[in-house]
């Protein structure tokens, strides 16, 4: 793992699935924050927030930013590996059994149909919609309860940030086991039903934010502001631990 923006990154992909299966096969409950730009901003502007990002097994790297400023700043090429990826490549895996908490109940059905197609044990597990809530008002007990009863090896979370990890925090509390992932809009993506992701080309250009507002402009328009106006700060933070060696 390397720090840098006050993240605790996993670049390697092979490393990110083998801390999986490991943690997976020890029978012990952790979480994974896929930091996106959203995170990016809020850990470095909210220090309880950090203290939530920085208690995950890791984060793997879900911002096309963060590569360039690396390259930019320590001349070294990290690569994304956004959520959407890890997302569909567990799924794909048919190693895991799992479950998929949140959202909607119509974008959780499609999401299930869409996902049986490239997994058909999908079929078997549980979609839950979860009650739309402050952070503090879930039941964390009896969701435990449920997951621990289904006996999901991936509890994958999708209440978009920074509700989401700070969702995971609390349960990771009282479950006994399960890797919990937070994806963010990739429930979305994959079932067929709201907002697709970017085109290939937005994404290699690093214009998937113009992607989102265009399709959310309500949603996006206050996060993207935040991130676009934090990015030059964090840079030249990040540059002058750079040079004194922190």
């Amino acid at each position: 793992m390397e720090k840098y923006f006050n993240i605790r990154y996993e670049f390697d992909r092979e490393a990110v699935h083998r801390a999986i299966a490991e943690r997976v096969g020890e029978g012990r409950p952790g979480y994974i924050c896929v930091s996106d730009g959203v995170i990016l901003e809020t850990v470095n502007r909210d220090a309880e927030y950090a203290r939530t990002v920085d208690g995950a097994m890791f984060s793997i790297c879900d911002s096309s930013y963060v590569p360039l400023y690396l390259k930019s700043i320590y001349g070294i090429c990290r690569e994304q590996y956004c959520g959407s990826q890890i997302f569909i490549d567990i799924v794909g895996s048919r190693k895991y059994r799992m479950i998929f908490l949140g959202t909607q109940q119509a974008i959780l059905d499609g999401l299930k149909a869409n996902l049986a197609k490239t997994n058909p044990d999908v079929d078997t597990m549980q979609f839950v919609e979860l009650p739309f809530c402050r952070v503090d008002e879930f039941d964390y007990a009896s969701i435990a309860r449920m997951v621990e009863d289904d006996g999901a090896d991936i509890v994958w979370v999708a209440l978009g940030a920074p509700k989401q990890e700070q969702f995971m925090q609390r349960l990771e509390r009282h479950l006994g086991h399960g890797v919990m992932i937070a994806v963010g809009a990739a429930f979305k993506f994959y079932s067929g039903l709201e907002v697709n992701r970017a085109p290939r080309w937005m994404v290699e250009h690093h214009l998937e934010f113009v992607h989102r507002l265009w399709k959310e402009p309500r949603k996006q328009w206050t996060r993207c502001r935040r991130i676009i106006t934090s990015l030059p700060r964090l840079y030249f933070e990040e540059r002058r631990r750079a040079r004194s060696g922190k």
